[in-house]
C-alpha cells in the first residue's frame, strides 16, 4: 500500500491519494481543483487513479473530484448520505452514492465509508485497510469532523448558508460523532482535512497527522462526558464566517465548472484595467510597499502568497470580471488561487508599469506617531483583525470591524477624521486601506507592522 499526503497552505487543506501497488491503482480523496500533483504522483509511482471521492460539499475551497475524475476517468464516489436537500446535483448516472459502511475496493486496500453528520450533514470519514497485511483499519481519513487538536465547527450551514437553527443540531451530532470515535481503536491514524490557519475549525493545530489514542487524551473535544458543555465550548468563539463560504457550498454541490472550459486570461492595455477599477474589480497583487507607493484608485490589494486565495474569497465576487495586476511569471499562480476560491471571470491582467500616471498613495505611519495622534484625539484606530485575536490584545479605544465586513460596513466610518488602519502585522490593514479608499475614505494611513511593531515600541495594549 502507498499513502500520498497534499496539502495547500493557501488553504490550509489537506488531501490524499491511496494506493495499491500490487494492482498499480490509486485513490484519491479530498482533491482541490489544481489537480496537476495527483496527477504527478500517480505516473511517478506507476498507479493509475481509478477512484476518487470526497468527505463532504466543502464550503471553504472548490472540489478537484469532478475535474479529476473527467481528466483519468476515474470512478467518482460521492455521500448519498444527509438527506434530499444535501445530494450532489451534478452526480449522474456513471456516478457510485456511497451511504454508511460502503466499501471502495482499491486492489487489496479497502477504503470504508462512515457517515459522520455535524460539520455538514452528508459528511463522511473514510478508514482503509491494507488487506495484504492485515484484517483491521490502519487510519481514518476525518475531513472535517476531527482535525488534530480540534473539531470541524458545525455552524456554517447557519452562519454561511442562513439555514437558521442548523448549528446546534450539528453541534450534537458532533458530540455523537465523538462517542463513536471513542469507541474506536487508539492506535488509529488521523488524517484531516485541514491544518492551522483553516477556518473551518477554531483551533486546528499545524500537526498535519495524529493518532486518535493522542486525540482521545488532549483534543478538548474528548474531555466532555455532557453533551449540552460540549455544545456550548462548540459554538463558543468559532472564527468569522469567510463570504465565500456560501457560494463555495453551492458550486460544489451544482458541479464546479471544468477547468478546460475557462479562458484564459489576456495580457489587456493599462486604461482598461484602470477604467475597471473605477468600474469593477481590480486587484493589486503586488507587495504591499509597492501598493502604498503608488497604486491605481479603485484598485484593492491583495498581496501575492500563501494567503492570496482567503482574502480574494473574503472580497471578490464570482460572478463579475476580475482583472490582475501583477508581473507576467507570476499570473498563473494567481489565476490558479483565485480559481480555488470559485474567482472564474479573471478577464485580463496588466503589468505595473502599464498602470500609467494617475495613481493614489497609502501612507504608512509608525506606533509612535500612530499613537500622538491617537492621544491628540487627532485620528480614529481601526483594529482589522478576527474577533479572537482581539480578545488576547488590543490597543485602547480601536475601534473593531473584521476587514471582510468593510464593504458593508464603511460606509459607517467618519469621512472627517484620518483613520488608522491596524491589524497584527500589517497585512490585512493595507488590504483593509484600500477597501477603506475605494469606498472613498481619502485620510487612511497604515500602520506599518500593526499591533506587534505597536507591542515592539513598548506601547501599552488591553486585555479583554
Amino acid at each position: 500500500m502507498l499513502l500520498k499526503y497534499f496539502y495547500d497552505p493557501a488553504l490550509a487543506q489537506a488531501s490524499y491519494l491511496i494506493g495499491c501497488q500490487a494492482c498499480a491503482e490509486a485513490i484519491v480523496i479530498d482533491p482541490g481543483r489544481d489537480i496537476a500533483p495527483y496527477l504527478a504522483a500517480a505516473e511517478r509511482e506507476g498507479l493509475q487513479i481509478a477512484h476518487v471521492t470526497e468527505t463532504h460539499i466543502h464550503a471553504d475551497f472548490v472540489s478537484g473530484a469532478r475535474e479529476l475524475a473527467a481528466a483519468t476517468g476515474a470512478k467518482l464516489y460521492l455521500s448519498a448520505e444527509g438527506g434530499a436537500d444535501w445530494q450532489y446535483d451534478y452526480a449522474d448516472a456513471s456516478t457510485i452514492l456511497l451511504r454508511d459502511q460502503d466499501i471502495i475496493s482499491v486492489g487489496r486496500v479497502l477504503i470504508q465509508a462512515i457517515h459522520t453528520p455535524g460539520h455538514t450533514p452528508e459528511h463522511l470519514i473514510f478508514s482503509w485497510t491494507d488487506t495484504a497485511g492485515a484484517s483491521q483499519p490502519m487510519g481514518l481519513i476525518t475531513g472535517d469532523c476531527l482535525f488534530v487538536g480540534d473539531i470541524g465547527r458545525p455552524d456554517l450551514l447557519e452562519t454561511a448558508a442562513g439555514i437558521i437553527g442548523t448549528k446546534e443540531r450539528g453541534a450534537r451530532d458532533q458530540f455523537r460523532n465523538i462517542q463513536k470515535l471513542r469507541a474506536m481503536p487508539d492506535y488509529l491514524q488521523i488524517l484531516p482535512g485541514h491544518g492551522a490557519g483553516s477556518a473551518c475549525g477554531k483551533a486546528l493545530g499545524a500537526v498535519p497527522s495524529s493518532t486518535l489514542g493522542y486525540e482521545k487524551l488532549f483534543n478538548p473535544a474528548f474531555q466532555f462526558t455532557d453533551e449540552d458543555a460540549f455544545v456550548a465550548w462548540l459554538l463558543d468563539g468559532q472564527p468569522e464566517t469567510p463570504h465565500y463560504f456560501a457560494r463555495m457550498k453551492r458550486m460544489n454541490k451544482l458541479g464546479p465548472a471544468l477547468l478546460a472550459t475557462l479562458p484564459a486570461p489576456e495580457r489587456v492595455e493599462g486604461f482598461v484595467v484602470a477604467e475597471a477599477a473605477h468600474h469593477g474589480w481590480v486587484i493589486d497583487a503586488r507587495p504591499a510597499e509597492q501598493f502604498a507607493a503608488g497604486h491605481l484608485p479603485g484598485a484593492l490589494h491583495i498581496p501575492p502568497g500563501s494567503g492570496f486565495a482567503g482574502y480574494a474569497g473574503w472580497l471578490i465576487p464570482d460572478d463579475q470580471p476580475v482583472y490582475l495586476i501583477a508581473d507576467e511569471n507570476a499570473v498563473p499562480e494567481l489565476v490558479t488561487a483565485l480559481r480555488s476560491v470559485g474567482v472564474d471571470h479573471v478577464a485580463g491582467w496588466c503589468a505595473p508599469p502599464d498602470m500609467g500616471d494617475e495613481l493614489m498613495m497609502v501612507a504608512q505611519i509608525d506606533p509612535r506617531e500612530a499613537k500622538r495622534l491617537l492621544d491628540d484625539e487627532s485620528a480614529l484606530l481601526l483594529d482589522v483583525r478576527g474577533a479572537s485575536e482581539r480578545r488576547e490584545a488590543q490597543i485602547a479605544g480601536s475601534r473593531h470591524l473584521h476587514y471582510g465586513y468593510l464593504f458593508a460596513h464603511a460606509s459607517d466610518l467618519p469621512r472627517e477624521t484620518p483613520i488608522i488602519v491596524q491589524c497584527a502585522g500589517g497585512t490585512r490593514s493595507m488590504i483593509a486601506a484600500s477597501i477603506l479608499q475605494r469606498a472613498g475614505l481619502r485620510e487612511v494611513l497604515n500602520l506599518r507592522g500593526g499591533i506587534d511593531a505597536w507591542q515592539d515600541a513598548g506601547l501599552p495594549v488591553q486585555v479583554n
